[in-house]
């Protein structure tokens, strides 16, 4: 009996991952007795209800080790939670569930937490769709899958809210989570400077995929406007077509062609007189008319395009957003068509880690001092 914990897939490897203090206790239940538990879990700041990873795991875990494991919810996926607040009971043998705790922590706490971030992001800017970029900012596959679920748990549960949200991602393996055969994306800086310029890498792109829509990188020789503007007049008809957008994804070291700390403050008056007014703290004036992809960057991106007579060409921005950008940028009106984001965990990684405790013992509850409030009600 004491083998069998141990034996398939997922059983060595828990053996192998778990944290050690779990597999002791796990062979001192096995020698005084075990009992039948149930676990809170529960993160310390608010998140959105992500559980699939943690339930999948947990079902195939049981399957595979032969027992009965109940797991309840809370709250329905997308839901909010609050900090301190039990997502799950999970009730079944100690001995067992002892030394899954690990894992299934890996399995619900990023999730929850980058689920929260993408929702807050799109409601912070309702009127543009998001694109998650994220998984060349993971730590491997696994991560990769989480990520694009918590993007899709989040985007979902802005769209219920009334924003655009999360319409796809910029991978094949995860794009099922939004409802799509395949990733978006057309064209990275890599290839802007293997064609010489960004007409060039345009034209290629057209050549190999003739009946895609095209979004193209305008900030690759630091010529937005001129780079865009050549492009429009080469496939008019794409952008006739509205199949046209330009990615601004201009570094936190230069201002947007044309532009300086005057002629950006300058642009944000002329559609948003008064915004500066409104921003209160440095941050939010540096997203406002800082170098980078500023709100001030996009109005001018918006102004030679429409002045060009190519208003259907869209714009996409990149660079930097998560939740105070995006709520400085629906402050400016910005107008931006889709954001390409990656920056869905927060930077402090302590934020991401759920906890669980037991709560009762064979029915009878108990708990660690000061967390009473993990008690069923």
């Amino acid at each position: 009996m004491a083998g069998r914990a141990d034996r398939g897939a997922i059983g060595a490897d828990i053996a192998a991952r778990t944290d050690s203090y779990f597999t002791r206790t796990r062979k001192i239940l096995e020698r005084f007795g075990d009992v039948r538990a149930t676990y809170a879990i529960f993160l310390r700041r608010p998140v959105l209800c992500a559980p699939r990873p943690m339930r999948e795991w947990i079902e195939a875990a049981a399957k595979e080790r032969g027992i009965a494991i109940e797991l309840t919810l809370t709250h329905d996926e997308g839901a909010e939670v609050p900090a301190n607040k039990p997502l799950a009971y999970l009730s079944g043998s100690m001995r067992h569930l002892s030394e899954m705790e690990t894992i299934l922590l890996q399995k619900i706490g990023p999730v929850c937490v980058a689920a929260h971030n993408a929702w807050r992001m799109a409601l912070a800017l309702p009127k543009a769709a998001f694109l998650a970029m994220d998984a060349r900012h993971c730590a491997g596959a696994e991560m990769q899958d989480m990520m694009a679920y918590a993007c899709s748990v989040g985007g979902a549960a802005a769209k219920r809210a009334g924003a655009l949200g999360f319409i796809g991602n910029a991978n094949d393996a995860t794009a099922h989570w939004f409802g799509n055969a395949k990733g978006f994306g057309t064209m990275p800086h890599s290839l802007i400077g293997y064609a010489g310029s960004t007409l060039r890498a345009a034209e290629m792109f057209r050549e190999t995929f003739p009946d895609e829509p095209m979004t193209v990188l305008a900030d690759y020789f630091g010529r937005e406007i001129a780079d865009a503007l050549a492009v429009c007049a080469r496939f008019p008809d794409l952008v006739a077509a509205g199949k046209m957008a330009f990615r601004l994804d201009t570094h936190g070291g230069r201002y947007l062609e044309g532009l300086d700390a005057a002629g950006s403050r300058a642009v944000l008056e002329r559609h948003v007189p008064g915004v500066f007014a409104a921003a209160g703290r440095e941050v939010e004036a540096r997203y406002l008319a800082g170098p980078g992809v500023s709100a001030a960057a996009i109005w001018r991106m918006r102004e030679a395009l429409d002045e060009a007579g190519y208003g259907k060409a869209r714009i996409v921005a990149s660079s930097g957003f998560g939740p105070e950008k995006c709520r400085t940028m629906a402050m400016a009106r910005a107008p931006i068509d889709l954001v390409g984001t990656g920056g869905f965990i927060p930077d402090s990684w302590t934020e991401t880690y759920a906890t669980a405790d037991i709560v009762a013992y064979d029915g009878v509850p108990r708990v660690k001092l000061g967390r009473e409030f993990l008690l069923p009600g």
